[in-house]
């Protein structure tokens, strides 16, 4: 595995590649992350090594999605077990630039439906530094296919929306969210949460499948959601068969979402309710 920290030098043999025959298979397929690289992550890079010939992941913590106030100086780095975890998966090269903006910058890319209302409503400005770095990636990895997980739902279709209208030649390739044994979807930032945090963590989860099968899901999320101590609501919405949600616990925002159901019998939803008492999230 190649470890290219250059943009020049990334695009130079990415242009390359492209210029290469290799059969069937897409030539090259893009993985972009910020790092602190987890399961959910390993399989997006096992989805991309089964479909293209050379594999990248880039590694770049970008600091125009953050806001003033959000955990950019904090964001884990843990950049040799993410080289560790890429090698091992057989990655090609792992793209970590040191940075991807000019002094002077002053080009952006803006999405102007897919980015409202949930993210893009608590977080502004979010979703444009998102459609700026992944357009800039696509330009210094020239990748055919580029692999993006469903947790991040609505970053999914500001970056499908993106590559229709300014017709970018790369396929988004969708990838199910990966979730830990307990139920609660793997992210980088799990690891701020402290043993009692992440068990309150999993009433998101929960209740989401849970909601999913009542006729007013995202009213019935918010009800119960606010009756647990030591979570704050961010926002809940029923968008493009999914319902998705974000929450706070202590300090730590996350996010999930589950595809929308036909209404199950009540015994199915008793159940998962009983299941959010027993864990006992207060």
């Amino acid at each position: 595995m190649r470890r290219i920290t250059s943009p020049d030098l990334m695009q130079q043999l990415a242009l390359r590649w492209k210029r290469e025959k290799v059969g069937q298979r897409a030539r090259i397929a893009l993985v972009p992350t910020m790092g602190a690289l987890h399961e959910g992550h390993a399989e997006l890079i096992r989805q991309a090594r089964k479909q293209a010939a050379h594999v990248i992941v880039s590694l770049y913590v970008n600091p125009t999605q953050f806001g003033p106030k959000e955990d950019l100086s904090r964001y884990p780095r843990p950049l040799d077990a993410d080289a560790a975890l890429c090698r091992r998966l057989g990655v090609d090269v792992l793209f970590n630039p040191a940075n991807l903006y000019a002094p002077d910058h002053s080009t952006w890319v803006t999405e102007e439906a897919a980015s409202l209302g949930r993210c893009g409503g608590s977080r502004p400005g979010h979703f444009r530094g998102v459609a700026t770095v992944v357009t800039k990636l696509f330009a210094l990895t020239q990748p055919d296919l580029a692999f993006f997980g469903l947790k991040d739902a609505q970053q999914l279709s500001v970056i499908e929306r993106v590559v229709r209208d300014l017709a970018l030649p790369v396929r988004i390739v969708p990838v199910e969210i990966v979730r830990d044994r307990d139920g609660l979807a793997l992210s980088s930032r799990n690891r701020y949460l402290t043993p009692a945090e992440r068990n309150r963590a999993l009433a998101l989860p929960l209740l989401l499948q849970a909601a999913v099968v009542q006729p007013a899901p995202a009213a019935w999320f918010r009800t119960h959601i606010t009756r647990l101590p030591g979570l704050t609501l961010d926002y809940v919405e029923a968008v493009d068969g999914r319902l998705c949600a974000a929450i706070r616990v202590g300090k730590t925002r996350l996010i999930d979402n589950l595809p929308l159901l036909s209404p199950a019998p009540r015994k199915r939803a008793k159940r998962v309710k009983q299941g959010v008492r027993s864990r006992r999230l207060a």
